[in-house]
């Protein structure tokens, strides 16, 4: 019998093997890297290994925590087993040192989480020493984006240039391998939220309160970027094309929007019901 049922182990283990093997076999280079990064796609900032980092420890400590967890139950139901009607297992009124251990340990899970999420959001929300070599001031509107390159200090440009997208027509935004660019984030309606998923970050743009934030990219390539948050009937619609490329190519570029005409800063409009500040003088009394 023992013999028999070591040899039924060993050919449906033999057998989950084979077909793993073959499963895997079928997959691409690029999904077996993103199965390693457990579905993140390849990083293009310097900031974005910061926000990978906690996504790959998270999974792995709770596959840890459920694999611990999955096996107690597990072994509490073969080893507790009802054998007969007679036998029943000794019943305990509470059981100290258990009680404390399943109480203290969510607590110190939930602070080595918090802990490293800290981390990583100081990290990736830390400004650029000096300020940035660019910035782009970015407006959201219902439901599209347009892009402010204040680029008037740029001697290979000298002019702030802009383009805009509509429902129709996708923008492109064009960035700057292995230089920080900061991002200014304001709203002409409602709450948008920027995201370029190879960043590995998403900030909110939202209407009355600027958000910025300072990036520098480090994977020339083109990337689709989006809103991350349900604006409006159109929020599908607001997506946009990042290209990262070289200095010249960037330079080149804003020449083109230069050439175009498209210069100056194009702002969010000043709404008549928006409520105006109050002067100092009379919060003073």
């Amino acid at each position: 019998m023992l013999n028999n049922r070591t040899h039924r182990t060993r050919v449906l283990v033999l057998g989950g093997a084979a077909v793993a093997a073959l499963a895997l076999s079928g997959c691409s280079q690029d999904t077996l890297d993103q199965w390693g990064r457990w579905g993140m796609p390849a990083s293009a900032s310097e900031q974005a290994p910061w926000i990978g980092n906690l996504w790959n420890g998270a999974w792995i400590a709770s596959m840890v925590i459920g694999v611990f967890v999955w096996g107690l139950i597990f072994w509490v139901m073969f080893r507790y087993r009802r054998k007969n009607d007679k036998e029943v297992p000794r019943q305990t009124r509470y059981n100290l040192p258990l009680e404390l251990l399943y109480t203290l340990v969510p607590f110190l899970i939930i602070g080595v989480l918090f802990f490293f999420t800290v981390q990583s959001q100081d990290n990736v929300l830390a400004k650029t020493p000096g300020g940035a070599a660019h910035t782009v001031n970015v407006l959201g509107q219902k439901w599209s984006w347009t892009f402010n390159y204040m680029e008037d200090q740029n001697p290979a440009v000298g002019a702030v240039v802009h383009e805009g997208g509509t429902i129709e027509k996708i923008p492109d935004l064009y960035l700057p391998v292995n230089e920080s660019v900061r991002f200014n984030l304001t709203s002409a309606d409602v709450i948008h939220s920027f995201w370029v998923p190879e960043f590995y970050f998403k900030l909110d743009v939202i209407p009355g309160h600027p958000n910025s934030f300072d990036v520098t990219p480090n994977r020339t390539g083109t990337f689709l970027a989006k809103c991350a948050e349900l604006c409006g009937t159109y929020h599908s619609a607001m997506l946009f094309n990042v290209h990262v490329v070289s200095v010249d190519e960037y330079n080149a570029y804003l020449k083109g929007l230069l050439a175009k005409g498209q210069t100056g800063e194009l702002k969010a409009p000043v709404w008549v019901n928006t409520v105006p500040s109050a002067p100092a003088e009379e919060h003073e009394r």
